[in-house]
């Protein structure tokens, strides 16, 4: 008996000195995150991603980075003199919600890393420097389809025609759905009667309205 125990003694010290290198070695070499998220290993072996899980890292041989993959919101708003056009000529103020986000796939995900990096990948500033002309130009393109009321009033179609003129694909990203957070008529003000556009929307207008003050009126 104290035969074994002389053996079993410092076995089990042994495998207590293993289990206790194994857990230090998981808190300093390996990495986890949550379902949102992304790690981006490069360095030795190259390039990896691990999205909702885990990996190993080496220091001095690797380099980890984490990319935020929840939705965004980028906010895109065109008023006054640079308000959006509608198909009879009547500018209107509009201010769009975008909802985008990484794609979460490994082949996406190494392309926004290698474009943006991963910490920019999800700041708001980088998001509308990449998205403003593409969406801003998606807008002029879709209102120049619909008069003005029209837009005020069909406005879950003009959203539907927004999200499928620019598409999901987006480099690396999905555009998830979009929200209209405000609509008016732009005021007259702001209009330029030497652009002829205006000079057609502000006619349309001062009609319109005249034809409604003759019919309070009556």
């Amino acid at each position: 008996m104290p035969f074994h125990l002389e053996i079993l003694i410092p076995a089990a010290f042994l495998v207590g000195l293993i289990m206790m290198g194994l857990l230090f070695a998981m808190s300093r070499f390996y990495r986890k995150v949550g379902p949102e998220e992304a790690l981006v290993k490069t360095g030795w072996g190259g390039m990896k991603v691990v999205s909702g899980g885990g990996m190993w890292v080496v220091p001095v041989a690797h380099r980890v980075e984490h990319m935020d993959l929840s939705l965004k919101r980028i906010e895109i708003a065109r008023r006054e003199k640079s308000g959006l056009i509608c198909k009879d000529n009547v500018r209107a103020d509009i201010e769009v919600a975008f909802f985008v986000r990484v794609n979460n796939a490994s082949q996406d995900i190494l392309q926004v890393a290698q474009a943006l990096g991963c910490q920019r990948a999800s700041e708001k500033g980088a998001l509308v420097e990449l998205f403003d002309a593409k969406f801003s130009e998606a807008l002029k393109t879709v209102g120049k389809q619909f008069d003005f009321v029209d837009l005020y009033t069909e406005r879950d179609q003009f959203k539907d025609e927004i999200l499928k003129h620019i598409g999901t694909d987006l480099n690396g990203y999905i555009l998830d759905d979009c929200a209209i957070d405000f609509l008016e008529q732009t005021p007259i003000e702001h209009l330029n009667e030497m652009n002829i556009l205006d000079a057609e929307g502000i006619k349309k207008i001062t009609n319109l309205t005249a034809k409604e003050h003759v019919q309070s009126n009556d």
